[in-house]
């Protein structure tokens, strides 16, 4: 009887350790578990930003029609804004594809203007005004910044629903915050202001700052972002010198 009760203590011994490792053991950050997703408001503000931009750019550096393809991407917020809300297998569909799509439709724009831009720099032929070269310089150069934080944020462990549903196992950004620590919230996951900032940062250190690009593509998005940026300021700014000195 004495054995019996001893193997039973034992027992509920190691029940109650096994019950304490499980509730000291950490639970699964917000960014490998499936959770809610996040607004889309951040995107869509931004993508309307960068149409305001493009409007506002000279009709020679816009791609023609020059209401083409803001009225494009403007039309594909309409339909990807409400199809954020469902959470269908088609509707899933829908904004992986619309979003790729938006994205492409917001690079064409912009990289159609900025090859304008730099092939007249190049030539000597664009804004014999400073300011004006300045200005429409830096509306091509912060939409180029929104750009690549939508490819980002539409890549990144499969894109924004992937992310929600917890999915990928291995990210393609690793953010400071991903490293866990006291400092992290443990509801924290990365949305598209994390993106944004990741695109600044590259654009104007043409390097990785805090956040490093694991993945492949990763890699060569941002290395072309940094190229981008680069060519377009350095052409800028020795434009600007040579209309200031003459």
């Amino acid at each position: 009887m004495n054995d019996e009760l001893r193997a039973l203590h034992e027992r509920l011994a190691r029940l109650e350790e096994l019950l304490t490792a499980a509730q000291e053991k950490p639970a699964e950050p917000a960014w490998r578990r499936p959770t809610r997703g996040e607004s889309r408001w951040a995107v869509t503000v931004a993508v309307l930003v960068a149409v305001a931009l493009q409007l506002l750019l000279p009709e020679r550096l816009a791609f023609r029609p020059a209401w083409l393809l803001p009225a494009l991407e403007v039309l594909l917020l309409v339909v990807l804004f409400p199809a954020s809300r469902a959470h269908t297998e088609r509707t899933t569909s829908l904004l992986r594809g619309g979003g790729l799509t938006l994205a492409a439709v917001v690079s064409l724009a912009n990289g159609w203007s900025a090859v304008l831009l730099i092939r007249g720099l190049a030539r000597g032929t664009e804004a014999s005004d400073a300011g004006t070269l300045l200005m429409t310089a830096a509306a091509i150069w912060l939409t180029n910044v929104i750009v690549f934080a939508l490819w980002y944020w539409e890549w990144d462990r499969g894109g924004p629903v992937a992310r929600a549903e917890g999915s990928a196992d291995y990210p393609d950004f690793l953010f400071p915050q991903m490293q866990g620590g006291e400092l992290t919230q443990a509801d924290w996951e990365p949305t598209f202001a994390d993106y944004l900032y990741v695109s600044f940062t590259n654009a104007t250190a043409f390097s990785p700052t805090d956040t490093m690009p694991l993945s492949r593509w990763a890699k060569l998005l941002m290395a072309v972002q940094a190229s981008i940026s680069l060519l377009t300021l350095a052409l800028v700014v020795a434009r600007s010198v040579n209309v200031f000195r003459g």
